[in-house]
């Protein structure tokens, strides 16, 4: 399958510390890589490894950030055409401080670009896709995005990521037929029972399918006209890497949902690729066994 993301992507500069330093101490950091970062991004380099065929649709500066971003996603086989280039501005930089300790991350993240915009979705061949999958943000040119969507016969899949709160962020929820939470979204609205966040966010949203991930704790999903499913957090004997968790559990979805799965056997499998790629540091060579499947 052919699959359009639009979204970010990011340099990541991870540096690996012990623990997390406390206000103004100086700490040694015990390893540092640069790479290829940012949520749709992410996803496609799984979806890519899993047998899919991806495409991004986001924006770039003209520095030299960008060029490991691209010469990342041409390794992966990620179609870079619709991608916008900016003169100005800087491409998106997130600082990421990784405990040993405990696997968990805090991310500091740069950013002085545009968003993507409708208009430069407007000249995208939707045609082309199976799958569009957008990343929950600049709500008012989302917002048109989806309505292009919406507005064409025989439209690809279509799902989107809520990982934060955003203002308008909710009136991106009519049109998707697969909604992605986060947890953090979640107690941001005040709830942090899942089964009671998917039943509202399913009553107030057109989607069939709603998923929220809940870090250790597992996942949720909720089909329309189901019930409730629950999986729980895959087992890790060593947590080394989070970084990119919730875009693998993402990619798993899409990935389940395009193969025909039972929801119920693509939120497990979904935890599951996303407990695999925490026992590991990036995302080379994740999800090999699956790769091929009815792809």
């Amino acid at each position: 399958m052919r699959v359009l993301a639009v979204g970010i992507a990011a340099l990541d500069v991870i540096s690996r510390v012990e623990r997390f330093p406390l206000e103004d101490e100086e700490m040694r950091a015990l390893a540092r890589r640069q790479v290829r970062g940012g949520n749709a991004t992410n996803t496609l380099v799984v979806l890519s490894q899993l047998g899919h065929r991806g495409a991004w649709a986001g924006t770039l500066a003209e520095d030299g950030e960008s060029r490991i971003i691209l010469a990342d996603l041409e390794h992966h086989g990620i179609d870079v055409c619709h991608v916008v280039r900016y003169p100005e501005g800087q491409t998106p930089t997130s600082y990421i401080c990784l405990s040993r300790a405990t696997g968990s991350r805090t991310i500091v993240h740069y950013r002085d670009l545009p968003e993507y915009r409708a208009e430069d979705f407007d000249r995208i061949d939707l045609d082309e896709f199976g799958w569009i999958h957008f990343e929950g943000r600049a709500p008012e040119e989302t917002r048109r995005m989806l309505d292009r969507l919406q507005a064409v016969r025989g439209a690809p899949r279509c799902s989107l990521e809520v990982e934060k709160p955003r203002a308008g962020i909710e009136t991106l929820f009519q049109g998707p037929e697969v909604l992605l939470f986060s947890r953090a979204y979640a107690r941001s609205q005040g709830v942090d029972d899942a089964r009671r966040f998917l039943l509202a966010q399913q009553r107030s949203s057109s989607a069939r399918y709603v998923f929220a991930a809940w870090g250790d704790q597992g996942a949720y999903a909720l089909e329309r006209g189901g019930e409730v499913v629950f999986a729980p957090a895959w087992p890790v004997q060593e947590v080394v890497d989070t970084v990119a968790a919730g875009d693998v559990f993402n990619a798993a979805v899409i990935d389940g949902l395009a193969r025909g799965r039972a929801t119920a056997d693509v939120l497990h499998y979904a935890c599951r690729l996303a407990g695999e790629s925490c026992a590991r540091e990036g995302l080379a060579g994740l999800g090999g066994g699956e790769r091929g499947r009815d792809a």
